[in-house]
């Protein structure tokens, strides 16, 4: 690996960190981190009441840059790792869920962006 690639999931990991904390600051509960299927990945599953809140992290250089990242095809498999989490983890299927993007960018709070997308958009 080189250190720019090193340099770059050091920082990603971080980020992550600092938004799992943001998200238990702000009255939610992780229940998963780094949740990973053959159809997608989701960076931070967490819990607030009765809501699921889905989360995709993006860190880039600036937070403006980090808010743009997110994909349509990216999306679709988040969209797709959340109703394989959901079909694990029956529980979860009566709460309402949303999809949250929370940007990171160095010496910057992350900022949390809840809703940012709607299944299919």
């Amino acid at each position: 690996m080189t250190d720019g690639k090193r340099r770059a999931v050091h920082f990603g990991r971080l980020a992550e960190t600092l938004c799992a904390l943001r998200l238990m600051l702000s009255g939610h509960t992780i229940i998963a981190r780094d949740y990973r299927t053959k159809v997608g990945e989701i960076d931070i599953i967490a819990r607030r009441g009765r809501t699921l809140v889905i989360v995709e992290v993006k860190g880039r250089d600036t937070l403006f840059a980090a808010t743009l990242a997110l994909q349509p095809a990216q999306r679709r498999r988040i969209e797709r790792a959340a109703a394989d989490f959901i079909a694990r983890h029956p529980q979860y299927e009566a709460f309402d869920f949303r999809f949250d993007v929370m940007a990171v960018a160095r010496w910057r709070w992350p900022r949390h962006l809840p809703g940012a997308w709607m299944i299919g958009d």
